[in-house]
């Protein structure tokens, strides 16, 4: 809604005084001329069929919107910073996904990962996940990446990991996945449709079928299931609890509090931050003193 006020108030404000601005003062021009009569009057025409359009637009809701994201202020002696809340979990090494995975989530999940990476490769890097799951290739992307860092990748779900979302939960460092209590996991196979000639159609399910084959081999490879069990738990959809989970071996542990060592981690993080700030500091003293 606020981006369309402007714009709404801009073209209201218009159509308003083009009805009122002579034909002569607006294209400086004679007012019996037939150019500037049909100029004006295609003006007008353009302002009102454009008003109604903005005016729905407005109510329409956004197809991702995720409202307001919250600022953090951080205060140093040099002054303050404002982050937005996952810019600054981002600094303790914190990924977020939430919602269905698309390419947009990919590259930006892809992009985090390896900035992680290149700050520090042996630190972990924390992926929390709460999504229904998406398109097969967007979350391959993001599986890839995390196998092709050299920083392990710790999976918590919170909430659900549906999906290409559950093979990302199962795909962290072993040892390292882990679930809250009421969270829930399903797995099943990969879908999809085609339309056209009939050898279209089955150039996609070809398709279609190699996929679900590389996909029971990640999750055989990552649960320590057999390919069969694999393929009948994904006949269907799958849910799970996270005790379930667990025994599938989707995931190793199901918590309901943060565990001594990861508090531990957070805590020397959030110490080499204030480090790093301090030293800049430092620096910005000793080159104003120069």
């Amino acid at each position: 809604m606020a981006p369309i006020l402007p714009s709404l108030f801009i073209c209201f404000f218009l159509s308003q005084s083009l009805s009122k601005i002579p034909n002569s003062s607006l294209f400086n021009s004679k007012p019996s001329s037939s150019t500037s009569h049909r100029c004006l009057a295609m003006l007008r025409r353009r302002f009102s069929d454009l008003l109604p359009s903005l005016l729905s637009a407005s109510s329409a809701p956004s197809r991702r919107h995720y409202g307001l994201v919250p600022m953090v202020i951080e205060h140093t002696s040099r002054g303050e910073r404002a982050y937005d809340i996952f810019s600054r979990l981002l600094k303790e090494r914190i990924v977020c996904i939430n919602g269905p995975i698309a390419d947009d989530t990919a590259s930006l999940v892809v992009a985090q990962l390896l900035f992680l990476e290149s700050e520090n490769p042996s630190k972990p890097i924390n992926l929390y996940l709460n999504s229904p799951g998406g398109v097969v290739t967007a979350g391959l992307a993001i599986y890839d990446t995390m196998q092709y860092i050299r920083s392990p990748v710790t999976t918590l779900c919170i909430g659900q990991a549906a999906s290409m979302a559950s093979l990302l939960l199962t795909a962290g460092a072993k040892g390292e996945r882990r679930a809250l209590p009421n969270a829930r996991v399903m797995i099943h196979q990969p879908s999809g449709g085609a339309s056209g000639q009939a050898s279209d159609i089955a150039i996609h399910a070809k398709e279609i079928l190699k996929v679900r084959e590389r996909l029971n081999a990640l999750y055989a490879k990552h649960t320590g299931q057999a390919i069969p069990r694999i393929e009948q738990s994904m006949e269907r959809d799958m849910f799970m609890s996270p005790e379930e989970a667990k025994e599938f071996g989707l995931i190793d542990e199901v918590i309901e509090h943060r565990p001594m060592a990861l508090v531990s981690d957070a805590v020397s993080a959030a110490a080499d931050i204030a480090d790093g700030n301090a030293t800049e500091e430092k620096k910005g003293e000793k080159g104003s003193s120069s």
